[in-house]
């Protein structure tokens, strides 16, 4: 089976973790042994999140003074190297029956789209208040206000094109396992010489995730995170886990956004055009969630 696994944030680095390397390297150690369970006979293909690590390098940037903060692109794509490197030594340690390797991937994004006009996706640090001007004169930022004070956001607009997708598919028919597209890939934009440039957004992972899938005519897609699955009546007391599911009826329920919204309507992409399978459940029982033993079955319909 062709299998495009997307590892959450939290899956790397849990939920009030300081983002130091040596715990981001455990988590990424237990995450590669996980996989291992799923190697054999399968082709693989791992993307994964990068939050928590675009948001240190922003803040270490911002610390340098005297040079302007390199641009949002660059900080993506350092993050996915970064991640990618981790990743793929561990895959190779775990797995060393194959080859592993790890892919810089630029995603194209459409400049006209809503989100560049309407951006939502916070990053970085608070700011108190009184920064506010000189945030948005100096830097050109657009901020939010949130509890803990003022937050730069930025567009997430929605993936057109893997620009990589021929080398990723090569690879992958090769017999390699390849770490790609980590946070959602590099937001770029072509002009009209056919030129490409970085822009200042993030693209969702669980979205081009789901078109990568899609496009390499995957099996199953695997969302995995913290949680062991999609819950109907989630946070009360009789809630209850979705063995399996429909796109209809998923896309007539509300999940949270920014966590496992995005989660259920890129199963539901690629359900709907494939009509494969896409799966959402907890990492540390993926082979399970493949022997339809935990996690939740998105389906066509």
């Amino acid at each position: 089976m062709r299998i495009v696994i997307a590892l959450g944030g939290n899956a790397l680095l849990h939920k009030n973790q300081s983002p130091e390397a040596d715990t981001q390297r455990h988590n990424i150690l237990v995450a590669a042994r996980a996989i291992a369970k799923i190697a054999a006979g399968n082709e693989l293909l791992i993307t994964h999140g990068n939050g928590p690590q675009v948001g240190l390098l922003a803040l270490q940037a911002e610390s340098y003074q005297g040079v302007k903060p390199y641009p949002l692109d660059i900080l993506g794509a350092e993050s996915e190297g970064m991640l990618g490197y981790q990743l793929e030594q561990a895959l190779i340690n775990a797995i060393p029956e194959r080859q592993v390797v790890a892919l810089l991937t630029q995603v194209l994004v459409d400049p006209h789209d809503v989100a560049f006009s309407e951006p939502t996706k916070p990053i970085g640090a608070f700011y108190p208040q009184r920064e506010r001007q000189a945030l948005s004169e100096e830097r050109g930022w657009v901020l939010a206000e949130f509890k803990q004070g003022l937050r730069r956001v930025v567009p997430s607009p929605q993936p057109q094109e893997i620009v990589e997708l021929a080398a990723i598919r090569l690879l992958i028919d090769h017999g390699m396992i390849v770490v790609c597209a980590g946070g959602g890939g590099i937001p770029v934009i072509r002009d009209s010489s056919g030129s490409l440039s970085g822009v200042a957004a993030v693209i969702d992972k669980d979205f081009t995730s789901a078109q990568l899938a899609t496009a390499l005519g995957a099996d199953a897609l695997l969302l995995l995170t913290d949680v062991d699955g999609l819950y109907q009546g989630w946070a009360q007391a009789e809630a209850s886990l979705l063995g399996q599911a429909t796109v209809s009826q998923l896309r007539a329920q509300s999940f949270e956004a920014g966590t496992m919204a995005p989660k259920v309507e890129a199963a539901c992409r690629f359900a709907a055009s494939t009509g494969r399978c896409a799966y959402i459940g907890q990492l540390s029982q993926i082979a399970d969630i493949m022997a339809g033993q935990s996690g939740t079955k998105i389906v066509q319909g």
